[in-house]
């Protein structure tokens, strides 16, 4: 039987902004993959390249920034 491929999805969510959308989409029970892991930030203008970078090498699938 083949496995099936599942990303690990890193996200980092800016405080003032996405964050309060996925605070929302969690209170209304909306589902996401658990494979999706989500680091709040204060403002997602300070994330810094190099942490995408060592992220993508540690061995997430992808890597989103969302403000």
């Amino acid at each position: 039987m083949a496995k099936t491929f599942v990303p690990k999805i890193l996200a980092f969510l800016c405080n003032w902004c996405s964050y309060a959308g996925a605070d929302l989409a969690g209170v209304s029970r909306f589902q996401y993959p658990p494979s999706v892991r989500v680091l709040r930030i204060m403002c997602s203008g300070r994330v810094d390249t190099r942490f995408i970078v060592e992220e993508r090498q540690s061995g997430f699938d992808a890597v989103f920034v969302f403000g």
